[in-house]
């Protein structure tokens, strides 16, 4: 089998790990879980890289990549998800709540952690990521009315773990 040229994948790794991570902790809401998910990601794209014909949407397939890796790490039964009272900081990647009160960050953090794992990508991908609908809908391989469902249960859900004041605060730094 040929040698793959690693200077794109290279180049391509070096430009998105970081965007890559940080979409994986908000939604695991654990750099070490992050730190694999992005790993079995890149391996799996480096595996793949031959085979990839669209080469303008890697986002769009690295993404994808992703969330399977999340969603079927959230099926595993030794999965043990737990609810902690500070979120440790973000040192090296983009800070999902950059620039706002580091408690509060971390309450968002955390409420945004015990928000179910199909909602939580729903709202990671729409308000993190800023995709739209349309995108987020082909990335989980559902329809757009599904989307709009589970940002609304996801929304409603923050706002019940964050109250109606600091989740109103949250919504206009949005």
């Amino acid at each position: 089998m040929p040698a793959i040229d690693e200077g794109p994948y290279g180049e391509y790794v070096a430009a998105r790990r970081r965007a890559l991570l940080r979409t994986a902790f908000l939604l695991t809401g654990d750099w070490h879980a992050a730190e694999d998910l992005v790993q079995e990601t890149l391996t799996k794209l480096y595996v793949s890289w031959r085979r990839i014909r669209r080469r303008d949407d890697l986002d769009g397939y690295a993404r994808k990549t992703l969330l399977n890796a999340y969603i079927d790490s959230t099926r595993r039964p030794w999965r043990r998800e737990h609810a902690v009272d500070t979120v440790p900081d973000g040192t090296g990647v983009g800070d999902p709540a950059e620039g706002s009160d580091p408690q509060a960050r971390n309450r968002l953090l955390t409420a945004l952690a015990a928000v179910p794992p199909r909602q939580r990508a729903v709202l990671v991908l729409r308000f993190w990521e800023d995709l739209s609908v349309e995108q987020v809908a082909g990335l989980l391989g559902c329809s757009t009315g599904n989307v709009k469902s589970q940002s609304s249960r996801g929304l409603d859900k923050l706002r019940e773990l964050l109250g109606p004041q600091e989740f109103a605060m949250v919504e206009e730094q949005r």
